[in-house]
């Protein structure tokens, strides 16, 4: 349905004549009547107005397909770091009423999460503002450290917070339960990596040697398990020779670059892990994903190189304008924001 006939619709179906319509928007007769006959359309400023006369989602007003929502809620979450509250309470409506209807329940409950975790990263952003002002006036105090904690992720040296044993749980029963044929590796990866991060090496290596049995597992991941294993369990030497055996086994490849600079990150070689990082995207097929670039920011601010790190982002923005096409999106806010970041931080 066009734009001008649902206007009309809804008009009628409000009890409002055009000019009455017209005087609730501080605009002539004539301009809707324009709108109704398809010869003019209503200025983009004026759909939360019409949408809130109507009492109708703006999505409802150009009376979109479901398949057409849908991409536009995952469009509008690329684009916009926060989703004003009308317009999230719409989504989420919505994507209730699909998974009551029994609509392609997989899709649209990952939707829904993704939804939520959009709004709970606006979230944490503030948490982290207001937290982090709080504790630099009053150190002494511990609730806002806990704030920080639970919106950064920072380390709790709370063991009883910090493991990660429900989640390892809970990939553990999704591999039991997996009713595909032939069995999918991904969960065994999420499982190994937060058994990892508790250092419960015995129950990984286990999985591990599970994982190897699956015809879709990639050899290279799981030699880069190897040696994240050896390391965990104290034997630096062992998981070195492990991921440079590794490197010469699959490299040009820049699944195995990446994964052994983040080994060599992980264990503070940031040198070798920068010149694998370069690697790695180098090696990659355009659109290139920036996690590479980020990842020698990241290194270059620790060392205190901020001017350098700042020209990372420079190539960042680069990236994300050439290779993706993106000009306003979310991710190229981010990305200015850190370049501009980092450039304070060279001044100081």
């Amino acid at each position: 349905m066009e734009l001008g006939t649902k206007i009309k619709q809804l008009r009628f179906r409000a009890g409002l004549t055009q000019e009455q319509l017209a005087e609730k928007l501080g605009l002539s007769a004539q301009s809707v009547s324009k709108w109704e006959t398809g010869a003019a359309m209503p200025d983009i400023t004026l759909l939360p107005l019409l949408s809130e006369q109507f009492g109708v989602s703006i999505d409802e007003l150009f009376d979109l397909t479901e398949e057409q929502k849908l991409r536009r809620i995952e469009n509008r979450m690329d684009c916009e770091a926060e989703l004003p509250r009308d317009v999230f309470r719409d989504y989420e409506e919505f994507l209730r009423q699909r998974i009551s209807r029994g609509d392609d329940r997989v899709r649209t409950l990952s939707l829904l999460a993704h939804l939520y975790h959009h709004r709970m990263e606006a979230d944490a952003h503030r948490v982290s503002a207001w937290a982090r002002e709080a504790i630099r006036l009053a150190p002494e105090q511990k609730d806002c450290q806990w704030l920080l904690q639970r919106a950064e992720g920072a380390v709790c040296w709370d063991w009883n917070v910090s493991n990660h044993s429900g989640v390892i749980d809970f990939y553990k029963q999704v591999i039991e339960e997996d009713p595909g044929e032939p069995k999918t590796p991904l969960p065994y990866y999420y499982l190994i990596d937060n058994l990892l991060a508790d250092r419960r090496t015995e129950e990984a290596k286990a999985y591990l040697e599970k994982l190897r049995k699956l015809p879709a597992h990639k050899p290279m991941l799981a030699r880069a398990y190897e040696a994240h294993i050896a390391l965990e369990e104290f034997d630096e030497r062992r998981a070195d020779a492990i991921i440079e055996q590794a490197l010469r086994d699959f490299a040009p490849e820049s699944g195995i670059l990446f994964e052994a600079a983040q080994y060599y990150a992980g264990k503070c070689d940031y040198e070798r892990a920068v010149e694998l990082y370069e690697a790695s995207y180098a090696a990659d097929k355009k659109p290139r994903f920036i996690d590479a670039l980020q990842a020698i920011a990241t290194i270059r601010e620790i060392q205190g190189r901020y001017a350098e790190a700042a020209a990372v982002y420079d190539r960042v923005l680069e990236n994300l304008h050439e290779e993706w096409g993106l000009t306003e999106e979310t991710a190229v806010q981010e990305a200015e924001q850190e370049r501009a970041r980092l450039l304070q931080k060279s001044r100081e």
